[in-house]
């Protein structure tokens, strides 16, 4: 009896166990696909126009800060305003400048009544002098007198010039027309020196600010003429180079390029992205592999990308990349021309996971 219950309780395990891996298969049939959308490799042997990327930025723009530190009276405009040229913009409290202003005026006030009086007398010396009356000793005391009050008038009035320049820097005002494009401060804040306070741009003339590695800068020259397409519209501007950096030591090894766009009616504003195209032609290595960079995957110090298997999962595969060509990334290994991989998903991506590719 004892053996026949050992092997009864034995095969209840094994039955129940069996039953466990069976349900553990079930769920693992039952996960969901991840859709994606794929695309295949694309081997390049050499591209019409060398392209760089750049932000749009108006050509005429100001961020104003002022020389004096003080509390904010009054911000009289909003951002997305129009204002004028001349146009007061903010106040800053000048309590301490009208006081001085003040002081200068008393000052100058003085020195005006010492000048004059010593003018006269310095004239009276001379009449005196003239007619053997003054010795020389005395219209030389006279004519320093004079020298001095009037030194002493002009410094008074420069010092007043001083007060009167320092007052644009507490009632900031609008360099030229245009929009109001931000806002730094609020009422009753403490304003700075040399911090920005308010920006304003001048509409309808915009310039892209592209950066451009070393190995192509010697390429683009200053009066080229270029195309820009706006990624936020997909629209093709057209554009001059008018500034080309010869140097990069502040950019990360990057060269700036200005390109002052053509007049438009299109819709663009500050801050859109733009890939600059320059009409360069530029050979690249046989069979090169580019991939848009929004498709690689970074794991520190790692770059991979998710290809498709075929029993259609997903399978990192990691990359050794090189060069940047617009807002594609060239593969020197572990991808094939003709290969498919992974651009985008609605899920979650790991290895082993199961996908289903959209049409």
């Amino acid at each position: 009896m004892k053996k026949t219950y050992t092997l009864l309780l034995f095969s209840t395990v094994l039955s129940l166990a069996s039953c466990g891996n069976s349900s553990e298969e079930k769920i693992i049939d039952k996960t969901a696909a991840v859709p994606v959308s794929v695309s295949s490799v694309a081997a390049e042997n050499n591209t019409p126009f060398l392209t760089a990327s750049g932000k749009i930025e108006a050509a005429n723009s100001a961020s104003l800060s002022t020389r004096m530190m003080g509390f904010v009276d009054k911000v009289y405009v909003n951002v997305g305003q129009k204002v004028t040229k001349g146009q007061l913009l903010i106040s800053i409290n000048n309590s301490d400048l009208s006081a001085k202003q003040a002081q200068t005026s008393a000052g100058i006030t003085e020195a005006q009544a010492a000048f004059n009086n010593a003018e006269k007398d310095y004239q009276r010396f001379q009449n005196l002098f003239a007619e053997n009356s003054a010795s020389q000793k005395e219209l030389d005391d006279q004519r320093a007198r004079y020298e001095m009050a009037k030194a002493r008038l002009e410094g008074a009035r420069q010092m007043k010039n001083e007060v009167q320049s320092q007052f644009a820097y507490v009632n900031l005002r609008a360099p030229f027309s245009g929009v109001v494009t931000n806002k730094f401060i609020e009422q009753g804040d403490m304003a700075n020196p040399g911090v920005p306070l308010i920006s304003v741009e001048g509409p309808g003339n915009f310039e892209v600010t592209a950066s451009v590695p070393e190995s192509e800068i010697s390429k683009i020259k200053s009066g080229t003429e270029v195309q820009v397409i706006v990624k936020s519209s997909d629209k093709i501007l057209s554009g001059t180079v008018t500034e080309v950096s010869t140097s990069a030591k502040n950019t990360g090894g990057q060269y700036l390029v200005k390109v002052v766009l053509d007049k438009t009616d299109a819709d663009i504003l500050s801050g859109m992205y733009a890939t600059v195209q320059f009409p360069i032609e530029k050979k690249t290595d046989v069979n090169m592999v580019l991939v848009p960079a929004e498709a690689l995957v970074k794991r520190g110090q790692l770059t991979g990308i998710y290809t498709v298997s075929q029993s259609s999962t997903a399978i990192l595969r990691w990359l050794r990349v090189g060069r940047t060509f617009g807002d594609n990334v060239e593969v020197l290994s572990g991808l094939n021309a003709d290969e498919n991989y992974i651009i985008s998903s609605e899920g979650k991506l790991f290895n082993g996971a199961k996908i289903t590719i959209k049409q």
